[in-house]
C-alpha cells in the first residue's frame, strides 16, 4: 500500500514537468475554459464522536484518493462547482480497561462543494469552498487488541455517512492543495439508543487540468 501511495503521489507531482498546458489563469477568467478535471491524494486524522463521552474516539489516520470535476456557475463572478468522486479511509480507535480498539471504515465518498476563486497573481489562487457529501461504507475492520479479534466494522454500523465539508485549496499552476473538516451529520450507530457520527481532518494535494 505505501508504494501504490508513494507511486500515485510521484506521477502527481512529475505531471506538470511534462505536459503542454496554459497558464490557470485561462480557467478562471470568465472568457475561455468552464470547467475543469483534477486528481487528488490525501490524507484524513479521523475521529467519532458519540453521545456516550465514553465512546468517543481518539483519531485515526487514513488515505484518500480520486478525482474531482469542476464547473463555472457565473461568467460575472469566479464561482466553481466541484463534484469528486474519492475513496475514503476514516474511523478512530479508543481505549477502554486497558484494552485497544480501532476501527477502520473504508468509504465511497462523493463531496460536492461551491468554491470562490481569488485570483492573487497569474499563476496563484486562493480557494474558499462550502458544501457536503454522501459517503457508502465499502468495508473495513474493528480490532480489539485485547481479546485477539476482530471484525467487520459494518457488521454494526450503518454504511451510509454524510455531512458538511469546508476548507480552503490553493493552486499554483497545476499544482493543488487543499485542507479542510468533514463534519458528519449522518447517524453511523446501528442502534436506537446511541448516536454516533464522524469527524474527519483532511489535507488533500494533486493537480488540475
Amino acid at each position: 500500500m505505501k508504494r501504490i501511495i508513494t507511486f500515485v503521489l510521484v506521477t502527481i507531482l512529475t505531471i506538470p514537468a511534462f505536459a503542454q498546458f496554459e497558464k490557470p489563469r485561462s480557467r478562471f477568467n470568465h472568457q475561455d475554459t468552464q470547467y475543469y478535471l483534477g486528481l487528488r491524494l490525501g490524507l484524513n486524522v479521523a475521529t467519532m464522536s458519540s453521545d456516550t463521552p465514553a465512546h468517543d474516539t481518539d483519531s485515526r489516520s487514513g488515505f484518500a484518493i480520486g478525482g474531482v470535476y469542476g464547473l463555472q456557475l457565473s461568467k460575472s463572478a469566479p464561482l466553481w462547482l466541484e463534484a469528486g468522486l474519492m475513496y475514503s479511509e476514516k474511523g478512530g480507535k479508543v481505549y477502554i480497561n486497558d484494552d485497544k480498539i480501532t476501527y477502520r471504515m473504508c468509504y465511497l465518498q462523493l463531496p460536492i462543494v461551491v468554491k470562490y476563486n481569488f485570483d492573487v497573481d497569474d499563476d496563484f489562487f486562493v480557494q474558499p469552498f462550502f458544501g457536503g457529501y454522501l459517503a457508502l461504507g465499502l468495508g473495513g475492520k474493528t480490532k480489539d487488541y485485547k481479546e485477539m479479534k476482530s471484525y467487520g466494522t459494518f457488521d454494526d454500523m450503518n454504511r451510509f455517512d454524510g455531512g458538511l465539508r469546508l476548507g480552503c485549496g490553493v493552486e499554483y499552476k497545476m499544482m493543488y492543495a487543499e485542507l479542510g473538516y468533514d463534519l458528519g451529520l449522518a447517524n453511523i450507530a446501528d442502534n436506537d439508543f446511541n448516536s454516533t457520527r464522524t469527524r474527519s481532518f483532511f489535507f488533500n494535494v494533486g493537480v488540475n487540468f
